[in-house]
């Protein structure tokens, strides 16, 4: 008698433990795509939440597998800062305040970075979140410039035309962000030595992204991509790098000379930049007035600071009077609100003011280990011929890119949850395994 053997179809667990494991990195990115209702910019986003279940799920995964959870280097260099976070929650004015602020630092500069670094197997996995992220971009790209072009954005010198994607006018900052760092990923994919139609699709990408970039109006993202971009390409050599640059230029002249896209009110935009002594606009003055302030509060404790969540309660006490009372948002589907200045801007001196100068040693000693690092792999890559010279652009792109914007923003907002997945990346290419192939998973 004849057995015929049939093939058993794989259980759905099976099939679900079969899945790449970035894919849930993937999914905290896609939902960043969500629209948020007309008062949602300031609240928690559903990425928030997931990014929560990825640290989780990447628990799991360690448990499961019996793996090693990080090198000594990976935890030294992704733990240092919970020392300044811990002195400084304990040192809040509530305890309530000093454990929501410990949470959200943990979140971004920790836990969510960690998971992505254990959870990346190999370059092609970092290749797949680099190009979900250029994929929100152009998502939130492309609705930035319908609102531009519709003038449904966010208010601007008192014309909806500001692009703000489905992030809404409460987060100004939330697509210029989203954009920028899909740039910077896009540049890097075409740079590498991927197929060809990889990389003239990923410039073609970077080049549109141009345009909501320049629509946001957003002076900080401008200048941490233009310099972002600089280093990627001088890091690919000389010539590389004037090649693209002339690119770029002849680009950028078509979109604002030739096309007129809003040439007025970018130069002003761009001449405001420097404008700090010569009738500076009023939010150049609250920007300079609350780094002020945050200088004064370090002053006061110089080593540990007032405490998580501290700076809005000690702003007052510090600032001049030419600080404003808030911010006005208007327009992109929700109505006239003003927004209170809770923070300086400027995530290096928010660090200061609320964890002295034990805090920012730790914080930024982490991030600069990461950006050694990183570079130095990056360098090893060329030597080596180029074999992952894309996902080493990608990596310390990302990471430059997010301390240039340190000196002009902070956390906060939807998209801070992809700073997170940003500084993972970071971490997996300075701190992790970067192989091509899938020998490298575990």
């Amino acid at each position: 008698m004849t057995h015929v053997a049939h093939a058993l179809p794989l259980r759905p667990a099976a099939r679900l433990r079969r899945l790449p494991p970035v894919l849930a990195v993937v999914a905290v990115v896609a939902l960043l795509a969500l629209p948020l209702g007309p008062d949602g910019g300031g609240g928690a986003h559903p990425a928030d939440a997931v990014s929560a279940l990825v640290v989780l799920y990447g628990v799991l995964r360690l448990v499961r597998d019996r793996r090693r959870p990080l090198t000594r280097r990976a935890a030294a260099v992704l733990g240092l800062p919970v020392l300044g976070l811990a002195v400084a929650a304990a040192g809040a004015a509530s305890p309530g305040a000093g454990l929501e602020g410990l949470g959200r630092y943990l979140q971004v500069f920790v836990l969510v970075p960690a998971a992505v670094l254990l959870l990346l197997r190999d370059r092609d996995d970092a290749r797949l979140l680099a190009w979900a992220t250029v994929m929100l971009a152009v998502w939130q790209g492309a609705v930035g410039v319908h609102q531009y072009v519709t003038a449904t954005g966010a208010s601007y010198q008192g014309e909806p035309i500001r692009a703000v994607g489905t992030f809404g006018a409460q987060d100004v900052m939330g697509m210029a962000t989203v954009v920028s760092l899909g740039l910077v990923c896009a540049l890097g994919l075409a740079l590498g030595r991927t197929p060809v139609r990889h990389r003239l699709l990923a410039a073609g990408c970077a080049l549109a992204l141009l345009l909501p970039l320049a629509v946001s109006f957003s002076r900080g993202a401008w200048i941490a991509t233009a310099v972002t971009c600089a280093a990627q390409l001088l890091l690919t050599g000389p010539r590389r790098a004037l090649a693209v640059g002339a690119a770029v230029l002849a680009a950028g002249v078509v979109l604002v000379g030739g096309l007129g896209v809003g040439t007025a009110m970018l130069q002003e935009r761009v001449g405001s930049i420097t404008q700090v002594t010569d009738a500076p606009d009023q939010s150049v003055t609250d920007r300079y007035t609350m780094w002020a302030a945050a200088a004064g509060m370090w002053r006061e404790r110089p080593l540990t600071g007032v405490g998580l969540k501290g700076f809005p309660e000690y702003r007052d006490s510090h600032a001049s009077l030419a600080l404003s009372a808030g911010s006005e948002t208007d327009g992109a589907g929700a109505g006239y609100q003003r927004q209170p200045l809770l923070s300086p801007h400027n995530m290096y001196l928010l660090v200061l003011a609320e964890q002295g100068l034990l805090g920012l040693v730790a914080l930024a000693g982490s991030w600069l280990a990461l950006l050694v690092l990183g570079l130095r792999r990056l360098r090893a890559a060329r030597r080596a011929g180029g074999g992952g010279l894309d996902c080493g652009l990608i990596a310390c792109g990302l990471l430059v890119w997010q301390l240039t914007d340190f000196a002009y923003a902070d956390i906060g907002g939807p998209s801070t949850v992809l700073t997170a997945v940003c500084f993972g990346l970071a971490a997996w290419w300075a701190l992790g395994s970067t192989t091509s192939g899938r020998a490298a998973a575990g």
